[in-house]
C-alpha cells in the first residue's frame, strides 16, 4: 500500500522557473498602451498654470521620450515571469548574507506606507499640511538619541556609505573649523571593518591607517597604539566586526583617540546583536550611524534607497545637515542647515517610506522587544555555528574558542585545498537547494570566506535545514567535485560571463548603450 502523498526529502528539491523572455524593450509594440496618465484637472492648471513652461528651454526635451509601448496584460506577464527567475528574500533562507542583516521585514509596514498620505506627499509641502509625517521623524529621531545615547540626530541620507560619508564629512568639517584640518590627514579603521569607511575616509582626503587583528584575534592595540598621533583626525570602527568578534577594548581605544585630540566614529552596520545592551554614547564615541535598511527591517531595496541614521554629541550638532524636524510647542516644523553645517548630503529629510517602516517596526517591539531581538539574534548566530563547525572542510578563523556576536566570517580553506571547491561555487551549488549563499566578503582576508548571520528572524528548523545544506555540499566537494564546480544546475542562469562585467570596451549599463556599442544603432539588432 502505497500512502496518499509521497515523503519529501530531507532537503528541498528545488527548480527554478526558467522563461526565455526578452528583455522589456524588444517587446515594444507599436501603438500599445498601458494606462493613460491623467489630463491635468482645470482647477489645478488654473493656480499653477502651464507647469512644463517652468523647465529652463536647455533642460526641454527636443524628441519624444524613447519608451517601450507595451499593453498592461504583456507588462504584468513580463515582470512576474522575471521574478519568478529570483530567489526572493521571503522564499528562501536567507543567512547567507552575513554583514547586510537580512532578517524579515513585516508585511504590516508594507500596509501602513500604502497610503496617498505618504505615497503622494511631497517635501516642499508646507508643515502645516503634513504633521503626522513630521511628528513620525521627530519621534523616530528622539528614539534613536535614545537607542544610541547620543545629543542629535540626522535621518537625511540613505545609510551605508551614504552614511560613512556623512560621518567623514563631520569630522572633516570639526577639525577645519578648529583649525586643525591641514594638520589632521589620517584616520585608522581595521581591517574587518566594514570597507566602506576607509573608502569614505579616503573619499575625504585623508591618509588611511588599517589595523589588522593579533594572534589573539581582536584588533592589535599594539598597532593601533603606534598609528595614533596629532596626525590622526578620527578613528573609524565597525564592533563588532564584520567577523562577528566584539572588541572588548572599544572604550580604551576611544580615550586613546580622545587623549591625542581626535574623533571616535562608530559605524553600527552590525548592531542587531547589541540592541538594548551596548550603546555608542557609553563607549564614549563622538558620532555614530545606524542602517534602518539592517538592524530596523525596511527592506534593503537592493542597493537603495536604503534608510539613515547619523548621530553625534552635542559638540558636533551644529554640523549636522538640514532639513532637520524640531518641536516647537505641540507642532512639528522644518529646519533649515545651521550656519556651520555640512550642507546636505541626500535630499530633503529622508527616505519616508523607509522612516515609517522602522518607526513602526520599534513601536511595535518596545525597549525590551529590541533587546531581546538583540538577544536572540545573538544565541541564532552561536547555534549555527556550532552546527557549521562540525562540517567537513569549514574552519572558524581568529579569536579561537571564543563566541561571535550576531554573525561569523568563516572559511573553507581546508576543503578548497583538498577539492579544489571554492567558496563562491560551493555559493552557485546552495542555489541548487532554493538558498542563498553571498560570496562577497571584501576585503578578501580570510581564504574561501563565507560570512552567515541568521538575525533573529529564523527558527531552529530553518537553521538545521541551512547547515545541513551546507553539509550536503560539502560531501558533494569531497565526493564528487565537479557536481559542485559546475553549478547551478536548477536555476535560470547557469553562469554569468565575469569578462562582460570587467571590460570597458565590452559592458553596456543600458539597453540602447548596448544596442549603440554592438550594433551601432538605436534599433533593435
Amino acid at each position: 500500500m502505497s500512502l496518499p502523498l509521497l515523503p519529501k526529502p530531507h532537503l528541498p528539491r528545488f527548480h527554478q522557473a526558467r522563461w526565455d523572455e526578452r528583455i522589456i524593450f524588444d517587446l515594444h509594440a507599436p501603438g500599445q498602451r498601458g494606462v493613460l496618465v491623467s489630463a491635468v484637472e482645470s482647477e489645478v492648471s488654473a493656480v499653477v498654470g502651464d507647469a512644463a513652461a517652468l523647465v529652463p528651454k536647455s533642460l526641454r526635451r527636443r524628441s519624444r521620450l524613447d519608451l517601450p509601448e507595451i499593453g498592461q496584460m504583456r507588462v504584468l506577464k513580463h515582470y512576474l515571469r522575471l521574478s519568478q527567475g529570483t530567489l526572493g528574500a521571503d522564499l528562501n533562507i536567507d543567512v547567507g548574507q552575513g554583514t547586510c542583516t537580512m532578517k524579515y521585514s513585516p508585511k504590516v509596514n508594507e500596509r501602513l506606507i500604502d497610503t496617498p498620505k505618504l505615497k503622494s506627499l511631497h517635501p516642499m509641502q508646507d508643515d502645516d499640511d503634513v504633521q503626522g509625517v513630521l511628528e513620525i521623524i521627530w519621534q523616530l529621531q528622539e528614539i534613536m538619541r535614545a537607542i544610541s545615547g547620543m545629543d542629535a540626530v540626522s535621518l537625511q541620507t540613505q545609510g551605508g556609505s551614504s552614511a560613512i560619508w556623512m560621518n567623514a564629512s563631520l569630522i572633516r568639517a570639526y577639525h577645519d573649523l578648529r583649525g586643525e584640518g591641514g594638520r589632521r590627514r589620517e584616520v585608522i579603521t581595521t581591517i574587518f571593518s566594514h570597507p566602506s569607511n576607509a573608502a569614505a575616509a579616503k573619499a575625504a582626503g585623508y591618509d588611511v591607517i588599517t589595523i589588522y587583528p593579533d594572534e589573539s584575534g581582536y584588533p592589535d592595540r599594539g598597532a593601533f597604539e603606534s598609528a595614533i598621533s596629532d596626525r590622526t583626525a578620527a578613528i573609524m570602527v565597525t564592533n563588532p566586526e564584520d567577523t562577528g568578534i566584539f572588541n572588548p577594548d572599544i572604550r580604551g581605544w576611544v580615550e586613546t583617540a580622545h587623549a591625542v585630540g581626535a574623533l571616535a566614529s562608530y559605524d553600527q552596520a552590525n548592531a542587531n546583536g547589541i540592541l538594548g545592551i551596548t550603546r555608542a554614547r557609553e563607549a564614549g564615541f563622538d558620532l555614530c550611524h545606524f542602517n534602518l535598511h539592517k538592524t530596523f527591517s525596511t527592506p534593503h531595496g537592493s542597493g537603495g534607497p536604503g534608510g539613515g541614521v547619523n548621530a553625534v554629541t552635542e559638540k558636533l550638532a551644529e554640523l549636522l545637515p538640514g532639513p532637520r524636524v524640531v518641536k516647537k510647542g505641540d507642532r512639528f516644523v522644518t529646519t533649515g542647515a545651521a550656519p556651520r553645517s555640512i550642507g546636505a548630503v541626500a535630499p530633503f529629510y529622508g527616505v519616508v517610506p523607509n522612516i515609517v517602516r522602522a518607526y513602526s517596526w520599534i513601536r511595535s517591539l518596545g525597549a525590551e522587544g529590541l533587546r531581546e531581538v538583540a538577544e536572540i539574534a545573538v544565541l541564532n548566530n552561536n547555534y549555527l555555528l556550532e552546527l557549521v563547525r562540525r562540517i567537513p572542510g569549514a574552519s572558524v578563523p581568529y579569536a579561537q574558542g571564543r563566541r561571535r556576536i550576531e554573525q561569523v566570517r568563516y572559511s573553507w580553506k581546508e576543503l578548497f585545498e583538498a577539492t579544489g571547491v571554492s567558496s563562491e561555487e560551493i555559493g552557485l551549488r546552495m542555489a541548487d537547494y532554493g538558498l542563498h549563499y553571498w560570496t562577497s566578503h571584501h576585503p578578501h582576508v580570510v581564504p574561501q570566506p563565507f560570512t552567515l548571520e541568521p538575525t533573529e528572524s529564523y527558527s531552529r528548523q530553518e537553521l538545521d535545514l541551512y547547515a545541513a545544506s551546507l553539509a550536503e555540499v560539502s560531501r558533494e566537494a569531497h565526493e564528487s567535485p565537479e557536481t559542485v564546480q559546475t553549478a547551478p544546475h536548477r536555476s535560470t542562469v547557469h553562469r554569468t560571463e565575469h569578462a562582460d562585467l570587467d571590460d570597458p570596451e565590452r559592458w553596456a549599463v543600458t539597453w540602447r548603450a548596448y544596442r549603440r556599442k554592438y550594433f551601432g544603432t538605436r534599433g533593435s539588432p
